[in-house]
């Protein structure tokens, strides 16, 4: 991944250490994965995933102090309270998925999945969560190359690089192309 290496003695310079740090553990997940699947009271989560209420409250503090989840009222008992995704939290989709299917691909058992998680559009299963280019390439670990923030752009033929603009939801990209121009 090039000849520059990341930091990994310093845990500040690097997003991973910081996103283990408040998701880093099993509850965490399960909890997020519960917010997912729309539970969003203390008890629902309680009797769902079979936690100790301790364990819960601390799990849902948690992830309420990082902007994960946001407490409101409930709109027909101001009394009771939800635990509601926020942007950051919807922003752990594509991880949960990722994660998700290494499970499936690499656990110690085969799991059918049931129910299974579908484009709305045409109902068919999504595909393997994947790395992409800016432009919507395929990427895989040998694509990948570690350069300084001063260097971002610069080809080793010494010429730049333009962006041609960030995919967002709902872009399509035509895989078939994608994965020929990565295979070569």
């Amino acid at each position: 991944m090039g000849d520059i290496r990341e930091p990994l003695r310093e845990l500040i310079e690097c997003g991973l250490p910081q996103a283990l740090e408040v998701m880093g553990e099993r509850w965490s997940f399960m909890i997020l994965r519960a917010s997912f699947n729309g539970l969003k009271h203390f008890e629902e989560f309680l009797s769902e995933l079979g936690i100790a209420r301790n364990i819960l409250s601390n799990r849902l503090a948690k992830l309420v102090e990082h902007g994960i989840l946001k407490r409101e009222p409930c709109e027909d008992d101001r009394r009771k309270i939800e635990y509601r995704l926020t942007d950051k939290g919807f922003d752990l989709l594509p991880a949960m998925i990722a994660l998700r299917q290494w499970g499936q691909k690499y656990g110690a058992e085969f799991v059918a999945e049931d129910p299974v998680l579908v484009d709305q559009a045409d109902r068919l299963p999504i595909g393997p969560v994947s790395i992409l280019a800016h432009d919507g390439r395929i990427l895989s670990h040998e694509d990948l190359w570690m350069v300084r923030r001063a260097d971002v752009g610069k080809r080793t033929d010494g010429t730049i690089a333009e962006c041609c603009g960030k995919l967002h939801a709902g872009d399509v990209v035509d895989l078939e192309n994608a994965k020929k121009a990565v295979a070569g």
